[in-house]
């Protein structure tokens, strides 16, 4: 594959229309890039769910992905409110969606939980009133 390729995009907060833009685009490249279909799927809900996160509970933010020759590095940053309980956050069910995100069919509390299932490596810093940092990473050739 040779140098790194860089894809960033700009989420705005409570663009519902907009959702999962970045997150076709990422997978698509992968899949031009001749990328193992299971890891196209899990790499697209990875970066599915940081991207409605950012949407949802964070005014937005940056969805970074870096495609090296064996792994996918997706980050999502914010300067949003912070996640006060990352512990319960992580908890399947749990949600602090608006409701108007809930009737949309968005926020059910599965977002965090299906970034770490599908992600080979996985990490996530908050700071309340600062913003959060997640962090993923999807293998090709698990070993």
């Amino acid at each position: 594959m040779g140098a790194p390729v860089c894809m960033e995009y700009r989420i705005e907060g409570n663009d519902f229309m907009e959702a999962g833009a970045a997150s076709n685009n990422i997978k698509k490249t992968l899949k031009m890039l001749g990328i193992e279909s299971a890891i196209c799927t899990r790499a697209a809900i990875v970066t599915y769910e940081a991207e409605i996160n950012l949407v949802i509970h964070a005014n937005g933010g940056m969805l970074k992905a870096v495609i090296s020759e064996d792994k996918i590095e997706i980050t999502a940053e914010d300067k949003g409110p912070g996640i006060p309980d990352i512990k319960k956050a992580m908890t399947e069910g749990f949600t602090t969606a608006s409701n108007q995100a809930r009737e949309m069919g968005f926020g059910a509390g599965m977002g965090l939980p299906n970034i770490k299932r599908n992600s080979d490596a996985f990490e996530i810093e908050s700071t309340l009133g600062v913003g959060t940092v997640m962090k993923s990473t999807v293998f090709f050739n698990k070993k």
